[in-house]
């Protein structure tokens, strides 16, 4: 498969997985608003998820799969078979003493990741009842993190990024029982808290099983410190910091907005906006990008791996800043049409909108990250990144409990983009500095052209916005916004591609051909 290929393949399956969180997101925005349920619920949920992107997702295949990648080019696949298996024994032990502890502290851990909790027994203890129903669910999910590794390391790059899709489909049929049984605000978060766990689980039989139709199994062992895993422990440790950089200041954020009603909600709506672009460009990139680059590194073409980035980067940059702009410019129209009904009110769109727009700001440095960080890893360099994301988070605190007295969510949103921003450029400036990464003579040729394509794409999309203002109204009725919103963003997508053939700012046919070099 072609680099492009990839891409697209995993960015295909994660934008079926954004779309229906989308879908998921207006049932609970509908069902519970910026309500003390929603508050609970996502309270709740973001510490496992929080664990899922730093130890499963992020820190474990950041060092799994460079080592299991080089284990199975070095030395074949029955030791790479043999490595996953200690993997596994290590990986099981250590969830397990995990759970137990987790499932004792729960009302300490509630207590310190939500303060603003504690005035609100009802509140509080709903949070504690929910975390312990859904945190088993970071069980499955490491273990799907590591058979996703596998299939990733093989190449098999598909099934892995739709398995998250199951998440989304699970709990949509959840809120959609919780709603047909007219069940009210608690009961519907526990239901959604169920249903997560019950995906969880779907997901490690699916990726478990397309790792069997490669020929992939493992046999149970007894956990050992063999000097395998020590390594993967050494790596994991720095990569959890590094990796998960922007989950990490995402629940930083929801520990200050904890203190404030509603916040956490709004933030989270306003995160579930953005995360589609990065989800379906920067995690794809970011998934294919270690495997190629270990693999590559591997076999000694470093030119190769230089060129890889380059094309990763162009392709990022393409793709993001316009959706990024699109944020920017119109981001009450999209939040409008997509969650304002139902207990979502205009004081609530007005507060999301503010805090999306700022996270557009700080998208391109988002996706970058994902860009950038395979750099490192993929040469089992797992604590530069982490010295950057841990500067990057001082950065995120110190703005944070600044702006949020003053600006309450989109000053959480604020502290998060300039985090971002200074984690990306800190990357870059390393990898150029040591040698590993130059941007080329095509990439240079384009940006200046791709700058000129977004002003103009910002233009049309603003200009277009007032022209169709009538149909965003409130009370202009869904089937009308929401037929706005896609004349809007569909043209708004052809005017830039056809605007970026114009301008220069690519050349598809070239931009194929470059991507398609293996």
């Amino acid at each position: 498969m072609s680099l492009a290929t990839k891409f697209l393949s995993v960015g295909g399956a994660t934008l079926a997985s954004r779309l229906l969180g989308f879908v998921r997101e207006m049932m609970v925005a509908a069902a519970l608003g910026a309500g003390p349920v929603a508050d609970a619920f996502y309270a709740a949920f973001r510490f496992p998820n929080l664990f899922r992107r730093l130890l499963a997702e992020g820190a474990f295949n950041a060092a799994f799969i460079p080592l299991f990648a080089r284990t199975l080019e070095g030395e074949g696949e029955d030791a790479a078979r043999r490595f996953a298996e200690e993997v596994l024994a290590a990986l099981v032990l250590v969830l397990a003493a995990l759970t137990a502890v987790v499932m004792i502290a729960t009302p300490l851990i509630v207590a310190g990741i939500a303060p603003g909790f504690r005035s609100d027994a009802a509140k509080f203890d709903l949070t504690v009842e929910l975390f312990r129903v859904m945190f088993p669910y970071l069980v499955c999910m490491s273990l799907t993190a590591m058979v996703s590794g596998v299939l990733n390391a093989h190449r098999r790059f598909f099934v892995a990024a739709l398995a998250p899709t199951l998440l989304n489909v699970v709990t949509i049929a959840g809120l959609a029982f919780a709603i047909w049984r007219g069940m009210d605000g608690a009961d519907v978060g526990r239901v959604l808290s169920w249903s997560v766990l019950v995906a969880g689980v779907a997901q490690l039989v699916m990726v478990s099983v397309a790792a069997r139709r490669i020929g992939f199994s493992v046999r149970p062992r007894l956990p050992r410190l063999t000097p395998s895993v020590k390594r993967l422990l050494w790596l994991m440790g720095p990569a959890a910091l590094a990796g998960g950089i922007t989950q990490i200041n995402l629940f930083i954020g929801q520990i200050i907005a904890s203190t404030k009603d509603g916040a956490i909600a709004v933030l989270q709506f306003a995160d579930r906006i953005y995360q589609l672009p990065l989800g379906v460009i920067g995690i794809a990139i970011g998934v294919v990008l270690l495997p190629e680059l270990a693999r590559t590194l591997k076999a000694g073409h470093l030119r190769e791996a230089v060129h890889t980035q380059n094309r990763a980067l162009e392709f990022a940059l393409f793709l993001t800043l316009p959706a990024a702009t699109a944020l920017v410019v119109v981001p009450e129209e999209i939040i409008r049409v997509l969650f304002e009904r139902g207990a979502f009110t205009p004081e609530t769109t007005a507060s999301t909108a503010r805090a999306l727009g700022i996270y557009g700001l700080g998208l391109p440095a988002f996706v970058m990250i994902k860009v950038f960080t395979p750099g490192f890893f993929a040469r089992e360099d797992t604590r530069t990144p982490m010295y950057f994301a841990a500067t990057a988070v001082m950065v995120n605190v110190t703005l944070a409990l600044t702006l949020f007295p003053r600006m309450a969510e989109a000053g959480i949103a604020t502290a998060e983009s300039v985090a971002g921003w200074v984690n990306a450029g800190l990357l870059l400036f390393t990898l150029r500095r040591r040698g590993q990464f130059a941007v080329d003579e095509m990439l240079l040729k384009r940006l200046p052209r791709l700058v000129l394509t977004l002003v103009v794409f910002a233009a049309a999309i603003y200009a277009g916005s007032r022209v169709f203002g009538g149909a965003f109204r409130p009370d202009a009725g869904l089937a009308k916004q929401a037929g706005a919103l896609v004349v809007l963003v569909g043209g708004g997508a052809l005017f830039y591609f056809a605007a970026a053939q114009l301008t220069g700012a690519a050349d598809f046919r070239s931009f194929a051909r470059n991507l398609r070099r293996r």
